[in-house]
């Protein structure tokens, strides 16, 4: 995790102030960066919290239109003062059609982890919490505290700075709740208004997203492996931790024990976490060392298990047919060798080796092809037969998890480059170079492509041409 900082260290001027940013121009234009075609640059803080999303930036960075689909037509249409620039007039309906262009916001402290896209704004952590107007790449607010873990969810921010939990208004920042755990908080995830949290020393409590009440709390559970990736998970009204050998299923509003299964401890999981994956085939796919096992959600019946020569370090990953007859669970152990099982079986499909492969990431399954990042690599296979179909390397190690849409798959790398590849035959489409490690795993949203680096910036690009501009 982060080194540990006090409440308001970090992120709090303005983006371009902070040393090593590449230099604005004098007159505070535009800021490029090497390679890029065009301009791109970070735009200036909103001053006042709630104030809506600006969709034309002015001279200052030249940000005009979103593509279609990242906000709604409203804002697509209409245009309001900037902090320091007169009001700009609504345009005309048979107006000429104007350039969404990429943006680039830099935060003064590191930025880590995926970036949450919601409705028009998108958050990331850099210390504290801070959101940004997915069009126009203005800050609408951040938050006062510091954020190790953050969780966006029912028009809420939850987040916790350790010693504390904290719920925001999702649109304008204001305090929602406060209050003080017992321990250190390593874990929180939130859905259908109940908020997760594992805490130091083996705790799990629920909590009232709307309210901040805790609904129950368990001890001695997680105790093994207390990281941010294999805490306890909630899935809908469902939680599942990992204690006292067992795997448990609880209701999550009551933690009422609905069932059991013994998976083992940390010896007899191979000394790796115990990872969950629920399914809309009603059934939640377990990795616990060398095995896979499917458990259905409601009865806790073991339809199945798998036994693999070598231990897995991530989830599975399900997909439904038809690309795949049946539905198949695809996951890679650390070996780097891929599996197919069959969903309703367990039966080993097929099995392909690749190039070690330390990651905790999922693997991706898309379209009727599994993308698998092993080492400095991004493999393809086939998900019905796995056929290879491409490899493409990368100057250093694929970062989180790939990310594909429209025909095209995106990921992170070590080598500080974002890179886009056609996902059918691993042509480059187009690659940036940042100043640093590419920072969690991209998201895709509305033809944007939104990803972190540890050159402290959030980027949005064009998620089939980068950082050019070629919108009519």
């Amino acid at each position: 995790e982060p080194p540990r900082a006090g409440p308001g260290a970090g992120g709090g001027g303005d983006p371009r102030g902070s040393a090593g940013a590449p230099p604005a121009s004098a007159d505070g234009g535009p800021v490029r960066l090497a390679g890029a075609g065009v301009a791109i640059g970070p735009g200036p803080a909103v001053a006042a919290v709630g104030r809506p999303p600006a969709v034309d930036a002015g001279p200052a960075t030249g940000w005009i239109r979103p593509p279609a689909g990242v906000t709604g037509a409203d804002t697509a249409t209409r245009a309001v003062p900037g902090p320091s620039a007169p009001p700009v007039p609504v345009p005309q309906q048979d107006a000429a059609p104007t350039h969404w262009r990429p943006w680039r916001f830099r935060m003064s402290n590191d930025v880590w982890g995926t970036p949450v896209v919601d409705g028009d704004l998108l958050y990331v952590t850099s210390f504290e919490v801070h959101a940004l107007d997915v069009a126009s790449g203005r800050r609408q607010f951040k938050t006062r505290d510091v954020a190790w873990s953050m969780a966006v969810d029912g028009g809420r921010i939850h987040g916790s700075d350790g010693p504390t939990l904290y719920a925001l208004d999702a649109a304008t920042g204001a305090e929602r709740w406060r209050l003080t755990t017992d321990a250190w908080v390593y874990s929180l995830q939130a859905d259908r208004g109940t908020v997760l949290t594992g805490t130091r020393g083996g705790g799990v409590q629920a909590w009232d997203a709307a309210g901040g009440e805790k609904l129950w709390e368990l001890t001695g559970a997680q105790t093994e492996f207390e990281t941010a990736e294999a805490g306890p998970a909630i899935f809908g009204d469902t939680v599942f931790v990992w204690k006292d050998a067992r795997l448990r299923a609880l209701e999550a509003r009551t933690g009422a024990e609905r069932w059991s299964y013994p998976v083992g401890d940390a010896a007899s999981c191979g000394h790796v976490p115990v990872r969950v994956q629920p399914a809309p085939d009603g059934c939640a796919y377990v990795s616990a060392g060398t095995r896979v096992i499917a458990v259905e959600i409601a009865s806790g019946l073991v339809r199945w298990h798998f036994e693999a020569p070598a231990v897995f370090l991530s989830p599975p990953a399900f997909a439904p047919g038809p690309a795949v007859t049946g539905g198949g669970v695809y996951l890679a152990d650390y070996l780097g060798t891929v599996y197919a099982l069959d969903a309703a079986t367990g039966k080993d499909r097929w099995r392909i080796a690749t190039e070690p492969r330390p990651s905790v990431e999922p693997v991706l399954v898309a379209a009727g092809n599994v993308h698998v990042g092993s080492g400095s690599a991004l493999y393809t296979l086939d998900a019905v037969t796995g056929t290879p179909m491409w490899r493409f390397a990368a100057g250093g190690e694929v970062v989180g998890t790939p990310v594909a849409a429209d025909g095209r798959v995106h990921f992170g790398s070590a080598d500080h480059v974002l890179y886009t590849l056609d996902a059918s035959g691993g042509q480059l489409r187009w690659k940036l170079a940042t100043g640093g490690e590419i920072s969690g795993s991209p998201v895709v949203r509305g033809g944007v492509v939104y990803a972190c680096s540890k050159d402290r910036c959030v980027y949005a690009l064009d998620a089939g041409k980068g950082t050019a501009t070629g919108r009519r």
